[in-house]
């Protein structure tokens, strides 16, 4: 049985000095808190800054950002009720709003800084809805035990910025453990989509979960159908963006709450990939996953890590023994293709998202076929003009998805891809592959075959398309040519002879 939470250790000022250090960033913080004490109110600063703050992710982003600070938005909690947080608010900050004041927070705006102020809560759940019953509290202990996890669980109380940690927070973020204040099972049963957020905060911090934890999670995963598909889309969007995605994604799978939101990953856990390298191909997509990663260029990218998970899902469904026990996936990425498109859909996924990393999925094979450079430059335009804007992501998917542990087989495939990019680039000196279009636009075919607009028109220039994939570009007589060529072979009236 999931055990109480870890006790509480005591906290020096070297501690929190990362939080402190942090206001010193913002002196809104202060300044707001200088407010409420005048009005007899206590302000006390929570969340994800706190926590940022004391493992230095702050930091991180600021010598990311250059050497001015970051401005940080900032979430506070108060005994102050919402009418009274309201008129504090008022007269000080730039702009205030009270879309959420039902759940007792206000919103503000002051010198750029964002400031969201909550009256302390001790909501009821009803065990079927994420909806709490709104009830204010009246301490600070009280409104951080409601919390999702320990982490997130410390506050600094304001302006005299003594550090408030009740459940062990900075405990568990020196031994990186995910931990919930109160008993697991309560805090998932009170919102279920804590259980994503637990593998999220996995990914993004790079944290073990409590044993007691993981065994929660395991137990109450069919939960997640009180769950819309849009929160958990958010969840596992956020996840895979992490730093550490593979771990995230080990815990969905080992706690069965992949089954629920995104099933076609453990499904891989059951196929061998073909040659026999991996223990399965969960484990060779995660692979592929990380490596894809290591390639990214310009920060995290959702569509190539969503693609680099999901480009194998069609094997399970295309699996074959042929003769001498060898299994083969045939067309799998075409399946696959499918299968991401119905996935991502329900997870509503934008539509853009959705036909891009399809279409990685149902192009990561093609390369394949490329060999030792048999390919025709007509195979090279068809390639990169498929792939289209996607292509610098399908470089980066298919080069890591080789994952053999046969350095000779690993190294050969690569220079296979660096062959196939040179003459990418080659073509692309001599022609506009970015572009590539009809030597004859709408307007000329239409001019050129006495036709109106419709249907006719778009086959004609799908036709000639095909012609300049396959020939290259056609001097404006050439493609007048083999347009007058097409038509007769098509039986269209155009009153104009090809030339002798």
């Amino acid at each position: 049985m999931p055990g109480p939470a870890p006790a509480p250790s005591p906290t020096t000022g070297a501690d929190h000095a990362a939080v402190v250090e942090m206001l010193s960033y913002s002196p809104v913080a202060d300044e707001l808190a200088r407010r409420f004490a005048d009005a007899g109110h206590g302000l006390y600063l929570v969340g994800g800054s706190v926590r940022d703050a004391l493992l230095g992710r702050l930091d991180q982003e600021t010598q990311r950002s250059g050497a001015r600070p970051v401005e940080h938005d900032l979430d506070f909690t108060t005994d102050a009720r919402p009418d009274v947080i309201q008129r504090l608010l008022s007269g000080w900050a730039e702009a205030v709003w009270d879309t959420g004041i039902a759940y007792g927070t206000v919103g503000a705006v002051r010198h750029g800084v964002t400031c969201e102020v909550t009256t302390f809560r001790a909501d009821a759940y009803d065990g079927v809805t994420r909806n709490p019953v709104v009830a204010f509290g009246d301490t600070v202990e009280g409104d951080l035990v409601r919390r999702d996890f320990t982490a997130n669980a410390m506050a600094l109380s304001l302006p005299d910025r003594t550090f408030v940690d009740p459940y062990g927070g900075l405990a568990a973020l020196a031994r990186g453990v995910l931990d919930t204040p109160t008993d697991p099972r309560t805090s998932f049963g009170d919102d279920p989509l804590r259980l994503l957020r637990a593998a999220r905060f996995v990914a993004q911090l790079g944290f073990e979960v409590a044993p007691r934890v993981q065994q929660a999670m395991t137990e109450m995963a069919p939960e997640l159908g009180r769950i819309t598909a849009e929160r958990e889309q958010a969840e596992l969007s956020k996840l895979l963006l992490g730093a550490y995605p593979r771990r995230g994604i080990e815990l969905l799978v080992d706690t069965g709450l992949a089954e629920v939101v995104l099933p076609e990953v453990p499904a891989m856990r059951l196929e061998i990939d073909e040659h026999a390298q991996h223990k399965d191909v969960y484990e060779h997509s995660l692979t592929v996953m990380e490596q894809a990663i290591g390639r990214e260029e310009d920060g995290p990218d959702l569509v190539l890590r969503l693609a680099a998970l999901l480009h194998d899902i069609g094997k399970p469904a295309t699996r074959k023994v042929e003769p001498g026990r060898r299994v083969s996936f045939h067309h799998h990425e075409v399946v696959g293709a499918k299968m991401t498109r119905k996935r991502l859909r329900e997870l509503r996924y934008p539509k853009q998202v959705i036909e891009d990393v399809a279409q990685l999925v149902f192009l990561h094979l093609r390369f394949h076929g490329y060999g030792k450079g048999e390919w025709t430059d007509s195979a090279v335009r068809r390639y990169v003009t498929d792939a289209g804007p996607l292509l610098d992501r399908l470089h980066k998917l298919v080069r890591s998805d080789s994952t053999t542990r046969n350095k000779r087989r690993a190294a050969a495939l690569q220079r296979s891809y660096d062959d196939l990019e040179e003459r990418i680039a080659r073509i692309a000196e001599e022609e506009d592959l970015a572009r590539v279009r009809p030597d004859l636009d709408g307007n000329a075919i239409m001019e050129l075959l006495g036709i109106p607009p419709g249907p006719l028109v778009g086959k004609a220039w799908r036709h000639l398309k095909d012609v300049r994939l396959e020939r290259g570009p056609l001097d404006h007589d050439e493609a007048r040519e083999e347009l007058l060529r097409w038509a007769a072979d098509q039986g269209v009236e155009t009153g104009t002879e090809p030339d002798a």
